[in-house]
Parts: C-alpha cells; structure tokens; sequence
C-alpha cells in the first residue's frame, strides 16, 4: 500500500479547509479497524475555528501549569519544551481529532492486573484505528500528526472536553504545507527475529 510508505508526520499546515466529507472517510477508515473482543473502545471529538482555539487556551494552560506549578509528570519535564511547539502546530492545523478511550480509566490512578490487560487490548485497538485515520488522510492528500504531548494538560482537557473515558492524545489534520523526508528506520535484522 503506497500510503505506508507515503505517510509522514505533518508539522506544517496550509490554512485551506478540509472538506467535512473528507473528515467523515477517514474517520470511518478508523471505525473499520479491529479491536480486541470488538469492544470498539474509540470516540473521536473533533475539533475545528473557535471551539479548537478554546480547547488550545485549555490545553496552553495545563501546559504553563505542567511547568510551573503543580506537575502531572514530574519526571518528564525535559518534554514539555516540544509539548508547547505541539501546541503551536495544532493552533496551525485547522482539525483537530481528539481520541478518547471509551474504556479507559484515569491514567494516574492504580488499576489490577485484569484492567491493566484490557487497557493494553484497548490502546492496541485504538492504534490500530488511527493508522488507519492516518494512512486514509494520507490516500486523500492530508496531512496528519499523531499527538501525545497532551498528557502534560490531562486533566484540564479532559474537563473541558468532558471526556468520561480517558484521553488517548490527538490528531492534526490539514492540507500539508511541508513534505519531510522519511525518519531513519531500524534496520530489518535489529527488529525481526525467525525462529
């Protein structure tokens, strides 16, 4: 599939429009993936004008209360310098697809060993529901950027999102204003084993 190859990490964005009918194919490109016990454990919020730029105000907030008050992550502060040029890239997209975990629980929280298996099948699922999102949005000529840094703004987005489940992170979508060269891989032999 030439979008496998094709699909790269979009950090730079047109101001163009995405068309509706666009976002709603390739969302239903991510509904088809399979998912453990077919629990189908992802919903999608998204996000575009004004109501993107309020949930950016929240997330910009959690992001200066990450670093300078009470922190979520205290030993991963050394991320949240690319957290905030995230940020900037989502200002500069004009979708944004926030995923939530319909199953999940508060990620801060202690959960047994039968919640933890059902969290790792689910996030699996979910990853393979935005591959594919993403390779979709590739087949269509967008951009995509797979987002994690809002972990540093958890509970403010969560809040204002009104997520019930947990929040998973965050797709950019746009028409893409930069064609980057393929990150470097591992080699074959380092990642593959026959046995």
């Amino acid at each position: 599939m030439k979008e496998i190859s094709d699909r790269r990490s979009i950090r730079k964005y047109k101001e163009d429009a995405v068309n509706k009918a666009d976002i709603e194919i390739i969302l239903k490109a991510g509904i088809l993936a399979p998912s453990a016990k077919n629990r189908q454990p992802w919903k999608y919020y998204v996000y575009a004008g004004s109501e993107k730029n309020k949930l950016l105000e929240c997330m910009e907030s959690g992001l200066v209360r990450e670093r300078d008050g009470n922190k979520l992550l205290p030993n991963s502060q050394n991320g949240l310098p690319d957290a905030f040029n995230t940020l900037r890239i989502m200002k500069e997209a004009p979708i944004l697809i926030i995923i939530e975990n319909t199953n999940g629980l508060y990620p801060y929280s202690e959960i047994d060993a039968d919640n933890r298996v059902t969290e790792i099948c689910d996030t699996l699922s979910i990853g393979a529901s935005v591959q594919n999102i993403l390779l979709t949005a590739t087949e269509l000529g967008y951009g995509t950027l797979w987002i994690a840094n809002t972990c540093f703004a958890y509970d403010e987005l969560v809040n204002f999102i009104d997520i019930k489940g947990q929040l998973v992170g965050a797709i950019s979508l746009g028409v893409l204003n930069e064609v980057p060269n393929q990150r470097p891989r591992k080699e074959f032999d380092e990642v593959v084993e026959f046995r």
